[in-house]
C-alpha cells in the first residue's frame, strides 16, 4: 500500500469513523477543493468540516468501510460502503430512522501528505430509495 493509500485509509478511520471533525486539519489541506461537492457545500477545510458534522448529525452512527483501494502517484481512488441510520435532517429530508448502506467512489490527490482535491461519488439513487424518497428501481 501506497503512503497516500495509507493517510485516506488513517483519514477513514480517524476522521469520518470516529467524527474527529477538529482534527480533519491532520489529513486536509486549509485550501482543500471538493470537485464533487454535495448541495450548498463549502470549499475549504472549514467547509469539509461543516458539511461532515451534518452528515454526522443526520446519521449519526456513520460508518465507512474501505473495500478497495489505487493509488497512483499522488492521487487514490477508494471504493466505499458506508452505513448509518437516517436521524437527523439531511439535505432537507426530515429524519426517517431507516438503516441505509450505500456504495461510493473517491478520488483524492493529495500534496505533501494531505489531501488536496477530492472527487466523492455515491450512489445517490440507491441512497434515496432506502429513504423512502423514490420507490426502489426508479431513477
Amino acid at each position: 500500500m501506497s503512503d497516500n493509500a495509507a493517510i485516506v485509509r488513517r483519514f477513514v478511520d480517524e476522521i469520518l469513523n470516529q467524527g474527529d471533525c477538529d482534527g480533519a486539519c491532520r489529513f486536509v489541506c486549509e485550501d482543500f477543493v471538493h470537485l464533487a461537492p454535495m448541495p450548498g457545500q463549502e470549499h475549504g477545510l472549514s467547509g469539509f468540516q461543516k458539511t461532515l458534522n451534518e452528515v454526522r448529525a443526520a446519521f449519526p452512527d456513520i460508518y465507512w468501510s474501505v473495500e478497495e483501494q489505487l493509488s497512483d502517484g499522488d492521487r487514490v481512488v477508494s471504493r466505499f460502503v458506508w452505513t448509518g441510520t437516517h436521524e437527523g435532517d439531511f439535505l432537507g429530508l426530515a429524519p426517517t430512522g431507516r438503516r441505509v448502506t450505500v456504495w461510493g467512489m473517491t478520488i483524492d490527490r493529495l500534496v505533501d501528505g494531505k489531501i488536496k482535491e477530492t472527487r466523492f461519488l455515491m450512489d445517490v439513487p440507491g441512497l434515496m430509495a432506502q429513504l423512502g424518497v423514490v420507490p426502489a428501481g426508479q431513477p
